[in-house]
């Protein structure tokens, strides 16, 4: 039962995804070229949406599914690893045109080509896990 909950939440941001035109890589080529708005608002609203949801669980303590807490750990904070990982993220949505998101809602949307990328996606998060512990974190 809970998986279907997630399925269900997963095909509705997938819609809302390609409805908004984010998964759009005409849309995504605008932005990192500085001539359109429209990704940044995008951006800009779901975070300003995740600091309310995050300050609601935080200020509510609002339990998990299975009934435990949520905790938030924060993580150690390095300029290296937001540096690096930024530019290896960032050169790696403008090449394919699509983050991690948009990937899955294109494939739904029957552009199949984009299996190629989410294979590429797949192969770098293998490396990563490989030289995880021999990385500046």
């Amino acid at each position: 039962m809970k998986n279907l909950v997630f399925l269900i939440i997963g095909i509705f941001f997938g819609i809302v995804m390609f409805k908004s035109e984010a998964a759009s890589w005409f849309r995504i080529y605008e932005m990192f070229q500085f001539k359109s708005f429209h990704m940044y608002g995008i951006i800009g609203s779901a975070l300003m949406l995740g600091i309310i949801v995050v300050q609601i669980i935080k200020r509510r303590e609002l339990k998990h599914m299975g009934g435990g807490t949520i905790e938030f750990v924060p993580k150690e904070k390095s300029f290296a690893r937001y540096m690096f990982g930024g530019i290896i993220f960032g050169l790696g949505w403008a090449l394919a045109g699509a983050c991690p998101g948009p990937m899955f809602t294109l494939l739904g949307a029957g552009f199949f080509p984009i299996l190629i990328v989410i294979g590429g996606a797949v192969a770098g998060t293998w490396v990563y896990g490989l030289l995880k512990n021999k990385l500046p974190h």
